[in-house]
């Protein structure tokens, strides 16, 4: 995507348009909330078996999320506390949130907010490092399907204190100080140092934010005067600091608990966007006195986009749900036989061994024709788009300038299989993101894009 149309895109203003009838539009739309706790047991591995595992519980974790009825099959959104859910745990998941709610499971859109102190569930990963002898380094299989079955009781009990909802309110607020790019290019256009979640380096420090989106955007659900729940949505990665086997839900999940108390009894539920080379490094030492700093902020941007909200009546006939479901292009369409020599090897780091096993996974699932969904939520003229992986910001970019005089949200972090997604040219640019941590192709631009496009347009079904 050219680096001036994203300046411009996210410089600029928010222009909200009225919503436009579709199917019933007499027929009330009602939504439901639900909450469960999904904190894991101490010991539990976290991170994908990345960092010391649990030895005590900071915050706990939850799954949050919304059931839209009303509008066909209900609509589930759902946001977890956790670093991923991934390949066979994010159908199960789904499967699971779906028979609850008497809907299917490419109605159910399921996220992870990304905390590093935090778990990540992979079913079929989990049994094939069982295979070789590394059951449980990975992930705690049966605490995450207990986890799993919690978030479908909450949602199914849900059901029954649905309300009424008459107005939809959609806002967006600049978060300052919070989000700068990864990747620190040179004069030739390819990385020369990284930026993480946290940095020390000066002169890594000073380079510019870099591409990002700036604003937090909002979606409140409104019955009347009454607030009925409030999404929101902001790209960064959420890391102040991690690795000590504090389980907690970072500044993101405190910057959410903030405005839960300036709004007392109206459910909460944040998304991560596309930020997947976004981190908080620029303004982030690592320092555990900064997470507070960096939720202050994000609540800030929170509470302005709350703030400035534009709301217009909404009825189930302004609703919609689309879905694309995609095959991704892998990075390396013959490297099984490789990635389960590694696996195989009792002398290769115990990390790499797990990391093969993933990229194993993802390849077969993908050979195999197994679909990853792109979908969207209609809210009106408003868009809500849900994507997989640690999708890279342009991704989100991309999708506002599609609607530039529209409302356009973007969750990531979906399906957590294919890792990192960049966008083509950052594959040829080095960096992180885009190496061994990218289970996809420089094609996958392409693919992401074109699916996208069609559930925003309508002709996806």
């Amino acid at each position: 995507m050219n680096k001036t149309l994203l300046c411009l895109v996210a410089a600029a203003p928010l222009i909200l348009s009225p919503p436009v009838a579709r199917g019933s539009a007499d027929v009330p739309l009602r939504v439901a909330c639900f909450q469960a706790d999904i904190t894991p047991p101490l010991g539990s591995p976290l991170c994908n078996g990345l960092v010391m595992p649990a030895k005590e519980i900071v915050t706990p974790l939850t799954a949050r999320g919304v059931i839209l009825l009303g509008a066909g099959q209900p609509i589930v959104l759902c946001a977890l506390d956790w670093v991923g859910v991934g390949n066979e745990s994010y159908d199960a998941f789904r499967e699971a949130i779906a028979r609850a709610t008497g809907t299917v499971r490419d109605r159910v859109a399921l996220h992870a907010l990304h905390p590093h102190d935090a778990p990540g569930s992979d079913f079929a990963t989990e049994r094939l490092l069982t295979e070789y002898g590394l059951a449980g380094r990975m992930s705690n299989a049966e605490a995450d399907r207990r986890a799993m079955f919690r978030i479908a009781d909450a949602a199914k009990a849900a059901l029954a204190a649905a309300q009424p909802v008459t107005q939809v309110g959609l806002g967006a607020g600049i978060v300052a100080r919070v989000a700068s790019n990864r990747r620190i290019l040179g004069t030739d256009d390819n990385v020369v140092a990284m930026r993480y979640g946290a940095c020390r380096d000066p002169k890594v420090v000073a380079a510019p934010e870099g591409v990002i989106d700036p604003r937090v955007r909002l979606v409140a659900f409104w019955n009347g005067t009454f607030p009925v729940a409030v999404l929101t949505y902001y790209a960064s990665h959420p890391h102040s600091y991690y690795g000590q086997g504090g389980v907690n839900w970072e500044f993101v999940g405190a910057a959410r608990e903030l405005r839960a108390q300036a709004l007392p009894g109206v459910p909460h539920i944040h998304f991560c966007g596309a930020g997947g080379n976004v981190a908080a490094g620029k303004y982030n030492d690592g320092s555990e006195e900064n997470r507070p700093v960096l939720a202050q902020r994000l609540a800030e941007g929170m509470r302005l986009a709350w703030e400035t909200q534009k709301k217009m009546p909404l009825r189930a006939g302004d609703v919609a749900w689309k879905v694309a479901p995609v095959t991704l292009p892998v990075r390396d369409p013959t490297g099984e036989p490789e990635l389960l020599a590694a696996l195989a090897d009792a002398a290769t780091p115990e990390r790499a061994r797990i990391a093969a096993a993933r990229e194993t996974v993802f390849l077969r699932r993908m050979a195999d024709g197994n679909k990853i969904p792109v979908s969207c939520l209609w809210l009106g003229n408003a868009r809500v788009v849900h994507m997989p992986g640690e999708l890279f910001v342009e991704y989100q970019l991309a999708a506002q300038a599609m609607r530039p005089d529209g409302f356009v949200a973007m969750a990531a972090y979906g399906d957590y299989g294919p890792g990192y997604i960049g966008v083509e040219a950052a594959y040829r640019q080095g960096g992180y993101e885009t190496g061994p941590a990218s289970r996809t192709a420089p094609q996958v631009e392409k693919v992401l894009t074109e699916a996208v496009r069609r559930v925003m347009d309508g002709t996806a079904e």
